[in-house]
């Protein structure tokens, strides 16, 4: 019997076979943390160890909320500064780079066949480029900081395949939603989910960043897409770092298979209060909205602004609602702006912001008021999540997030 992926990378991050449901200890490639990494330096110094195992191996990215809010975040920025510079650690990307989901691969961390281990659960989006990418916990990444070792459970794999093609106004965003809604947010609980099918194939590494991207949203412990001529094309240029990609072996055994038909897929939106609830977008249609937020690391790359760019080009954001766009990179910003992107966001009456994650959790720049709904490209809409648990957030593409903000209420694009 062969080996699927997982088995395959942790097998050799192992040093020996090992099959789904073994432990292992293993050394990731890189091992990623962000504006929690103040906290992590807490819990390394407690361990008792002076100097990090190995500064290479560490990625250090400030997102989450900056420029910083207030005093308190303002401080946990400093200590990180300070604690990155004195351990030498050189990959640390400051609050003029962007999200850490998009910073990663951009600067040539991501690659096929490694293994990147981030105390972000979003993680996961890594596979988009064929790594083994997991989320791990704040205590874990400490431990890993002091020894460079890890436990981790192999995981079982089921494969999701989509054939055909996704009709027009449909992206893979809206593919994620509908998977997500039918497989539930415990279905593939600490599985590996393999990604494949034409329509998958078909896709550029920021469409299937996106697949990756939500994995986690239905407790997967990876998203993987095998990697082709697209992600090496896609990774050229960004590293001189050698990789050796790694596939699943065409007799591998899998816990199951999902197939789907992408031409019977239309726009799907994740009602309030969680990522599972989703519905065609024509059941929630006219559902009144203050606020349209475009980007995060889910659908914040170049790709995804064009999208939105092209449908509101010589239209106008509906009174009294906002849109917001966060690009997910500087890399992206500055693409957007010799687009002329920027500029039809702002024609439009859009508010162009900084690259981060602030309003996707609530911690500033765009918080919502008590009783307003929200519109976003983002992964979460957990009661709370961006700002106020009085307030509600629905998940869509960037093509029904910019055709509701110009229509002021939640509307299908394939309509205008």
């Amino acid at each position: 019997m062969g080996k699927t992926f997982a088995e395959k990378i942790l097998s050799e991050k192992a040093g020996r076979p090992v099959n789904a449901g073994e432990i292992v200890t293993v050394t990731p490639d890189v091992a990623l943390s962000h504006d929690n990494t103040a906290a992590i330096s807490d819990i390394f110094r407690r361990i008792g160890v002076e100097k990090v195992f190995d500064p290479s191996m560490l990625v250090v990215a400030l997102d989450h909320c900056v420029p910083a809010a207030d005093e308190k975040y303002s401080m946990n920025h400093k200590v990180i500064r300070e604690f990155t510079a004195a351990q030498g650690i050189e990959n640390f990307y400051d609050l003029n780079t962007g999200v850490c989901h998009q910073v990663l691969p951009e600067k040539g961390h991501v690659l096929p066949g490694r293994l990147v281990l981030g105390s972000d659960s979003h993680t996961t989006s890594h596979g988009a480029l064929g790594a083994f990418g997991a989320g791990i916990g704040r205590t874990e990444m400490a431990v890993i900081w002091a020894t460079g070792k890890i436990w981790l459970r192999v995981p079982e794999t089921f494969k999701v395949r989509v054939d055909g093609v996704l009709q027009e106004g449909v992206t893979p965003k809206d593919l994620i939603l509908k998977i997500i809604g039918d497989v539930g947010a415990d279905g593939g609980l600490y599985r590996a989910v393999e990604y494949g099918g034409e329509a998958v194939e078909n896709m550029s590494v920021s469409g299937r960043m996106v697949l990756c991207n939500m994995a986690v949203e239905m407790g997967c412990k990876i998203g993987y897409v095998a990697p082709d001529a697209k992600a090496e094309t896609w990774i050229t240029g960004r590293t001189s770092d050698s990789y050796e990609a790694v596939f699943s072996d065409p007799d591998a055994e899998y816990t199951d298979e999902l197939v789907y038909d992408a031409a019977a897929i239309g726009p799907q939106v994740a009602c309030p209060h969680t990522v599972d609830n989703v519905t065609p977008v024509e059941e929630v249609a006219g559902k009144r909205v203050e606020q349209a937020l475009l980007g995060t690391c889910t659908n914040g790359r170049l790709e995804d602004l064009r999208q939105a760019a092209g449908f509101l080009r010589g239209k106008s954001v509906a009174r009294g609602t906002r849109l917001l766009v966060f690009p997910a990179s500087m890399e992206v910003y500055l693409g957007a702006l010799r687009e002329g992107l920027m500029e039809t966001f702002i024609e439009a009456g859009a508010v162009v912001m900084n690259p981060g994650c602030g309003p996707c959790l609530g911690a500033h720049e765009g918080a919502l008021a008590p009783g307003e709904a929200c519109i976003s490209t983002s992964n979460r809409n957990f009661k709370g999540r961006m700002g106020c648990r009085d307030a509600e957030v629905y998940l869509a593409s960037p093509l029904t997030v910019a055709a509701s903000a110009v229509n002021g209420v939640i509307t299908d694009p394939r309509t205008l």
